[in-house]
């Protein structure tokens, strides 16, 4: 006999965990299911402490950057600190004690292992099974994916997870994969003082974002002394003795004391049951309405939904589940200005669609861009001030359909714009606003005055 419950929630990751502790607050009963952390990659080792590393780093860049500013400087890097304050964030060694009595505290009940779909409103969880009578929720993310690529499986190369855990830097580090992922990590190590060479097979860094960023980080990486190998694809990874031989299409090679693989992520819906439901089991994604519904009784949350694999949309998509399952259903899930952020130096925010995107579409698109270095913010700025604005419109409708912010305080700049895209404020408003100067964010009404019709 299955117990009866109010909610099942199969994977507490931020969005998941989210539901549960809501839910549960507000006097349902909660199921979750979970066989990993309670909490998900984001706390362990992906959004936080990824950032408490890059923070650290970019301490060191701007120390760096005193001589000539404001004195003189010596930058000792000491990796110390830094492994240190993650395991102690990460509740010390990975351990989610915390976050489990948070929930059993709101009157959850939690599950350990893997849940899987076994008809509409019913999870099994190692030979248990739980009826859900108001939903189930999936929320089960992502791991790394890996490509195939020869030898790959006989090596102990890295994921982040191990990039995160890394306690003792390497003298070198080979990235396979120049995605948002491999890049914050490969400046980070880089800047610490470890020798690092990233491998990209697209034409540029950060492919999934307009070129022009994609190239500044190039740029900017080059300068840092990070080797960036562009269109060159990996063909087989192997060990001599102590050190990684990653080969590459065309006959060369590159050496690293670790290798890490940073080529995307792979989401967990295998041995979920979906087929149970009537969902494809194969799908890559599963499909959601704008409540976040995908079928009787059921709901689908965070990466697995294809709507973007970040945090913010997880705990967004949540909290629509959380109104539907309470019987107050608020406005459907708009996607249109999916702001995103990768944390490089500088930094790459953006929001909307790219160029390629819109013109793919069909829109009529005008460009507007500007320089950030070539401002007034950026020249008192100095030292690391590169960076660049480029704004996507449909001149059609007048509107920002996306938009960029490659700088300093890149992924702050990108509110407004953001905005913009999702209220659909004309660009002809936009131009009369009043910026404040000097700032970096003014930047975004030179770039607004690029875009005006030439005459």
């Amino acid at each position: 006999m299955a117990e009866q419950v109010d909610v099942v929630v199969v994977g507490l990751g931020p969005g998941g965990e989210h539901v549960a502790e809501e839910l549960a607050g507000k006097g349902l009963r909660v199921v979750g299911v979970e066989k990993n952390l309670v909490g998900g990659e984001c706390p362990y080792w992906g959004c936080v402490p990824s950032k408490m590393m890059i923070r650290a780093a970019d301490l060191l860049a701007e120390a760096g950057r005193v001589n000539g500013m404001a004195g003189e400087a010596v930058v000792k890097p000491d990796w110390a600190p830094v492994a240190r304050r993650i395991r102690e964030e990460a509740t010390d060694f990975w351990n989610d004690k915390v976050a489990v009595e948070r929930f059993e505290k709101k009157g959850g009940i939690l599950a350990r292992g893997a849940g899987r779909l076994e008809r509409a409103g019913v999870v099994s969880v190692d030979g248990r099974e739980f009826e859900a009578e108001r939903g189930v929720v999936l929320a089960t993310g992502t791991r790394p994916a890996m490509p195939a690529i020869a030898g790959l499986d006989d090596v102990p190369y890295w994921t982040n997870h191990e990039a995160i855990e890394c306690d003792v830097l390497p003298r070198s580090l080979v990235v396979i994969g120049g995605g948002a992922i491999g890049l914050e990590l490969a400046q980070v190590f880089a800047r610490f003082g470890v020798e690092v060479t990233v491998i990209e097979v697209g034409e540029r860094p950060l492919m999934v974002e307009e070129p022009e960023a994609g190239d500044l980080l190039r740029e900017v990486f080059t300068k840092e002394g990070i080797k960036v190998l562009c269109n060159h694809r990996t063909t087989a990874v192997d060990m001599d003795r102590d050190a990684f031989v990653v080969s590459l299409e065309g006959g060369k090679s590159v050496r690293g004391e670790k290798l890490l693989v940073a080529t995307g992520r792979h989401t967990n819906l295998d041995g979920l049951g979906l087929e149970n439901v009537g969902l494809d089991p194969k799908a890559r994604f599963v499909d959601i309405d704008g409540q976040t519904r995908a079928g009787e009784r059921l709901y689908a949350i965070g990466d697995i939904t294809g709507k973007g694999m970040f945090t913010h949309i997880s705990m967004y998509q949540a909290d629509i589940a959380i109104a539907d399952i309470l019987g107050k259903p608020g406005p459907p899930g708009d996607y249109r200005s999916l702001p995103r952020v990768t944390f490089t130096d500088p930094e790459v925010g953006a929001a909307g669609m790219t160029e390629k995107q819109a013109r793919d579409k069909g829109l009529n698109v005008r460009i507007g861009h500007a320089d950030n270095s070539a401002s007034t913010r950026g020249w008192i700025h100095g030292p690391g001030n590169e960076g660049l604005i480029k704004l996507v419109e449909d001149a059609d409708e007048g509107v920002l359909v996306g938009a960029t912010c490659a700088a300093a305080r890149g992924g702050e700049m990108m509110s407004m714009l953001a905005l913009a895209i999702h209220e659909r404020i004309p660009t002809e408003r936009l131009r009369h606003m009043i910026y404040a100067y000097p700032t970096f964010y003014r930047g975004i009404e030179a770039a607004l005055k690029d875009l005006q019709p030439k005459a």
